[in-house]
C-alpha cells in the first residue's frame, strides 16, 4: 500500500475527493472525517478551507448538509470545485517549501500555540506582506529561543536583543561555537550567528515593526521568503536539538 503523503496540496486533493465522492454516494462518512481532520491538522490549511467543512464535523453532517444545499451530483460537484480552487490557487502560484513541511511537524511535538500562530503569520504574510513576514520571521526565532531556554527551566533574556538571546541559548544548548575544537561545526554554528544577526538587522531595516523613512526601500517577496526560511530552518535545528539532546533530561 502507498504511504500517504502529507503536503498540503495531496491532503486538500484527497479532502476534495472526499467531499464529492460523499456528495454523490460513492463514498463512505469516515472517509470524509478522516479527510477533513487530515486538513484541520495542518497549520497551512486550517485557516483557508470554506467554512461548510469546518462546520460540518461528521460525515453525516456534511451530507445533510450538500443533499439540502443543491438536488444534482453535477451542482455539488461544480459547488465543491469552486470551493476549493482558491485553496489551490493560493498553494501552487505562493509555493510551499520542505521547510514548511519539517517545521510544522516538529510544531507538533512541541505543543506551543504561541510558536504556531507566529509560525502561520510567517507563511500567510510571506506573499503579499513582506514587511510582515520578516517582523514574523525575527519574532519567530526569538519565540523559539525563548520556549526551549524555559523548557531548561531558565529565565530568558527579555530585553528585546535578539543576539544576546541567541548567545544566551547557544550557550545553553552547547552550540556555542567556540565550545567546539572542529573547523567545520566552528564554521557550521558561526552561520547560525550570522543568520541571527542578519535577521534582526532586516527586521530593523525592512520590516514593519518601527516606524518607516519616507524613501526607506520596500523589501519584495524573495526578501520576506530568504527571512521565513531562514529563520523556519534554524529554529527547526534549535527544536530538534532541544527534542533529541535534552527534552527527558530537563
Amino acid at each position: 500500500m502507498t504511504e500517504k503523503s502529507f503536503k498540503p496540496k495531496d491532503i486538500l486533493e484527497r479532502l476534495q475527493k472526499a467531499c464529492i465522492d460523499n456528495a454523490t454516494g460513492s463514498s463512505s462518512y469516515e472517509t470524509y472525517e478522516e479527510e477533513r481532520s487530515s486538513a484541520l491538522s495542518n497549520l497551512l490549511l486550517s485557516k483557508m478551507l470554506p467554512d461548510w467543512v469546518v462546520g460540518n464535523r461528521y460525515g453525516s453532517q456534511y451530507w445533510n448538509f450538500i443533499k439540502s444545499k443543491f438536488p444534482s451530483y453535477k451542482e455539488r460537484r461544480n459547488f465543491i470545485h469552486n470551493e476549493f480552487t482558491p485553496i489551490f490557487d493560493y498553494i501552487e502560484k505562493s509555493g510551499i517549501y520542505p521547510i514548511s513541511e519539517s517545521f510544522e511537524e516538529l510544531l507538533k511535538v512541541c505543543n506551543s500555540p504561541n510558536l504556531e500562530i507566529v509560525w502561520r503569520k510567517c507563511i500567510e504574510r510571506r506573499i503579499h506582506d513582506p514587511e510582515g513576514a520578516i517582523t514574523s520571521a525575527r519574532t519567530l526565532l526569538e519565540s523559539t529561543c525563548i520556549y526551549i531556554l524555559e523548557m531548561l527551566n531558565e529565565i530568558p533574556d527579555k530585553t528585546g536583543d535578539l543576539q544576546r538571546l541567541y548567545k544566551q541559548l547557544a550557550k545553553s544548548m552547547n552550540l556555542a561555537p567556540d565550545m567546539y575544537h572542529e573547523q567545520v561545526f566552528k564554521q557550521i554554528l558561526s552561520g547560525c550567528g550570522t543568520v541571527v544577526d542578519g535577521l534582526a538587522g532586516l527586521r530593523n531595516k525592512l520590516g514593519d515593526a518601527h516606524g518607516q523613512e519616507t524613501k526607506q526601500a520596500k523589501p519584495s517577496k524573495r526578501h520576506a521568503e530568504l527571512a521565513v526560511n531562514l529563520s523556519g530552518t534554524l529554529c527547526s535545528f534549535l527544536i530538534s536539538t532541544y527534542e533529541e539532546k535534552y527534552r527527558n533530561k530537563s
